[in-house]
């Protein structure tokens, strides 16, 4: 179990101005990601150091983002004026999670405009869209991951998360700290310093133009 990627909700709109804006930041650029057809939504996404990547994702007006959890919660971050959604957490088998959750996961796809089709499992994302401070699981069945799309220049130093620490590592079922590794700190902030909100408040990278912190 190791962090795979953050994501960032922005509307269908606006989209394309806070690629613009997040990339012109991390001094990366960012890749058309394409649809999810089954979630009603798309992404772009950027590389970073140590095997991470970051999307920006966005619901499409789509009967499968009322329909699916994913599409749920993407829709409502956008409604909510966007921002941070979650982390996401990869393993090598999603199995034991099925078995621990007591529900399969789900088969995810998304064909990039160059024709390449990736593809995954992912299950959690109910837990993420009744609380944020919960990351949910992606196992990728195809070997093309995106940090692999584009060139890495930053990378994530902090995670900024509003929650309990032992609410999330009873969810995990490990230390967060294993999962995130030596490489990325997480700082805990109380929900009451975060107006009342739970999960990804602010995200502290390193890039070619010093530290910056996107909020």
């Amino acid at each position: 179990m190791r962090l795979d990627h953050i994501s960032y909700v922005t509307s269908h709109d606006q989209i394309s101005d806070t690629v613009q804006r997040l990339g012109a930041k991390l001094g990366t650029t960012f890749v058309d990601g394409g649809a999810h057809p089954r979630f009603g939504t798309r992404n772009f996404t950027a590389p970073l150091k140590n095997g991470h990547y970051i999307e920006i994702v966005c619901p499409l007006d789509h009967p499968a983002t009322d329909k699916t959890p994913f599409g749920r919660a993407v829709k409502q971050r956008a409604d909510e004026g966007g921002g941070w959604l979650t982390w996401v957490l990869s393993v090598d088998d999603v199995a034991p999670i099925e078995k621990r959750l007591g529900r399969p996961a789900v088969d995810g796809s998304r064909t990039k405009p160059d024709g390449e089709t990736l593809t995954w499992k992912q299950i959690g994302i109910l837990a993420t869209l009744e609380d944020r401070q919960l990351p949910f699981f992606v196992e990728w069945v195809e070997n093309h991951h995106p940090s692999a799309d584009g060139k890495a220049t930053s990378k994530i130093t902090r995670i900024e998360v509003a929650g309990e620490p032992k609410t999330v590592r009873e969810y995990l079922g490990v230390e967060y700290k294993d999962a995130l590794g030596d490489d990325v700190e997480i700082r805990w902030l109380t929900p009451i310093e975060a107006d009342g909100d739970t999960g990804i408040i602010a995200v502290q990278f390193e890039t070619p133009n010093g530290t910056i912190l996107i909020d």
